[in-house]
């Protein structure tokens, strides 16, 4: 969404220093940023006739444009005043206030017919102001229109008669507001109330005749009506009465004319209802486009030129498409910026990135060119995207392979350095170092994102290690073919030693046999002694034996005889006893 414009006050558009028109760098700079459509409403008429303050109250305002209370014209110029349309969202409402025409301090009147065209020219919405009524000497001073099919051309070539250039001038007019100020007349006509729109119809009505007066007395309102074929009428009482005029800018509403203050608004109403400025072809003017017309018209006026109109649109609609090409490329730019990274992994990947880009792209200068006739800023707009396809293919090119080279540089790193390590120099290394270099391509292959130039790159890189495959297989067959010699040596060496193995082998069996039998020799003398002495110890064990079952049974011979000697002991000590108790002296002898 466009950025509304806020202006506190306003701003000289074109100034009239020194008799001479200068566009004000300021204001211009003010229009170029305004994106949305514009409702252009200027203001003509004699000065000290209120212009300015009708301008104020459609701003909204009671202050802006200068209102003076003397006699002395306040607005030199065209003064511009930019706000957003207090009724329509999205548009920007521009009021242009110009310097009051029959200024009797103008040293060049024609400056006067100058402005005039200007306003006519830059506006969607004409307010003519003039006082009291619609009468010959405001009637002709609008008239001034048929002087501007002589400065406001429409054609270039000058065979065009003025009823064709007139004619096609029309589509170029604004709507014509006109302005009663301090209005004094009855609205009534042969004793019929009739509307204001009436009362300005009848007063720009055709007379019937074909005299030279009545032609006089036709032409202007001829012209009127067929330069301004849409007209709305507006009458205004007196503000306020006597003295308080001069300070017209600062009375309250209170004091000011209950009807007069109506009467504004229902003009206000009308004017904010205006239609945008639109040029031929149904173009709608933004503020760049506004601002290449007021610098288009006013170098053309100080040239001394004619501004052609037809001219000014053909120069604002280059203006407006090339800035239209700028404005599409600058777009594509930021898209193709945003949506590739390069490299990317297909060509189509690319074109596709490329072929939305330049859609959307066509698409906005579409939607901003301006009369483009011959379809020649298309054409440069296809030109333009066609190089840049170029140019990012050839980018993507480069991009892919420098991408690819540096990752190939980090995959067979360790196999370069392994090479200059002289690992591969050995017998069989070239086949060790293919079956490596097979295995990184595998890696390589694996590797994403590598773009439209892997294959490529990866056989520069391969061809460019070649000589040193080439050495190493040269290495490789080299010691191969002393290899086999060493081994040969090594073989018979090995088979002497073998042979020497053998003998020794046999030689040191014979050695243990020897031992062997010796040994079951000593084993069987040893075994002999062994049972021998078993013999003698079992021979002494029986006799030591037998002496013990002889002791033994000498001690149970020896244990008898002292038992039965006890036993005749006590046998005879109980005879003994039996006998003293019995006084047996036999027995007791």
């Amino acid at each position: 969404m466009a950025a509304e414009i806020h202006m506190p006050d306003p701003v000289c558009l074109i100034e009239n220093l020194d008799e001479e028109l200068q566009v004000n760098p300021e204001a211009v700079k003010i229009l170029s940023t305004i994106t949305q459509p514009l409702v252009v409403v200027a203001i003509v008429g004699l000065y000290r006739t209120g212009k300015s303050y009708l301008m104020n109250r459609l701003a909204g305002r009671t202050k802006g444009f200068s209102v003076g209370g003397t006699v002395q014209s306040h607005t030199k110029g065209i003064w511009m005043w930019c706000m957003p349309h207090p009724e329509n969202p999205n548009h920007t409402l521009v009021l242009l206030d110009t310097e009051g025409l029959g200024d009797v301090e103008k040293v060049d009147h024609n400056k006067d017919t100058q402005i005039f065209a200007l306003a006519i020219l830059l506006c969607s919405t004409f307010v003519y102001n003039t006082k009291n009524k619609v009468d010959q000497e405001a009637i002709d001073l609008l008239h001034k229109v048929t002087e501007l099919t002589d400065l406001l051309q429409t054609r270039t070539s000058p065979s065009l008669d003025k009823a064709e250039g007139a004619a096609d001038f029309v589509s170029f007019f604004p709507d014509l507001v006109w302005t009663l100020r301090d209005f004094y007349l009855d609205l009534e006509v042969d004793g019929r109330l009739i509307t204001v729109d009436e009362y300005l119809e009848n007063s720009l009505k055709i007379k019937e005749g074909c005299d030279e007066r009545i032609q006089k007395f036709n032409l202007p309102r001829q012209c009127i009506q067929r330069f301004f074929p849409v007209r709305k009428c507006f009458i205004f009482d007196l503000p306020a009465p006597g003295k308080k005029l001069t300070r017209l800018e600062t009375l309250p509403e209170n004091e000011l004319n209950p009807e007069f203050v109506q009467q504004v608004e229902k003009f206000c109403s009308y004017v904010w209802s205006s239609a945008v400025k639109t040029l031929p072809g149904g173009i709608k003017v933004d503020g760049p486009c506004l601002e290449n017309l007021v610098l288009t018209y006013v170098n053309a006026i100080n040239s001394g030129d004619l501004p052609c109109m037809e001219n000014a649109v053909l120069v604002m609609a280059e203006k407006q498409n090339s800035a239209a090409v700028q404005k599409a490329i600058a777009h594509y730019d930021q898209q193709m910026g945003q949506r590739v990274q390069l490299p990317t992994e297909t060509l189509q990947e690319l074109l596709d990135l490329h072929r939305a880009s330049e859609k959307e792209a066509t698409e906005i200068f579409m939607k901003n060119a301006f009369k483009d006739v011959d379809q020649s800023f298309q054409k440069e707009l296809e030109t333009l995207l066609d190089a840049r396809r170029i140019d990012i293919c050839n980018r993507n090119l480069e991009a892919s392979l420098d991408h690819c080279s540096a990752l190939l540089q980090d995959i067979f790193r360790p196999l370069e350095e392994a090479v200059k390590q002289g690992i591969y120099s050995k017998p069989g290394g070239h086949n060790l170092f293919i079956q490596k270099t097979e295995e990184l391509k595998a890696m390589y292959y694996q590797t994403p994102k590598k773009g439209v130039q892997a294959e490529e790159a990866l056989q520069k890189y391969l061809n460019s290690k070649e000589s040193i495959s080439d050495a190493i297989l040269q290495t490789d067959q080299a010691l191969t073919a002393k290899e086999k010699e060493m081994e040969e040596a090594r073989v018979k060496a090995e088979a002497a030693k073998a042979e020497a193995r053998r003998l020794e082998e046999i030689q040191r069996r014979n050695q243990q046999m020897m031992e062997e039998k010796e040994r079951l020799h000593q084993e069987q003398l040893r075994q002999i002694e062994i049972n021998e002495a078993n013999r003698r110890a079992a021979q002494a064990e029986r006799l030591r034996a037998l002496e013990r079952e002889h002791q033994k049974q000498a001690e149970e011979l020896k244990r008898k005889l002292e038992d039965d000697r006890r036993k005749l002991e006590n046998e005879l000590l109980n005879l003994q006893r039996t006998a003293h108790s019995n006084n047996d002296p036999c027995i007791l002898l």
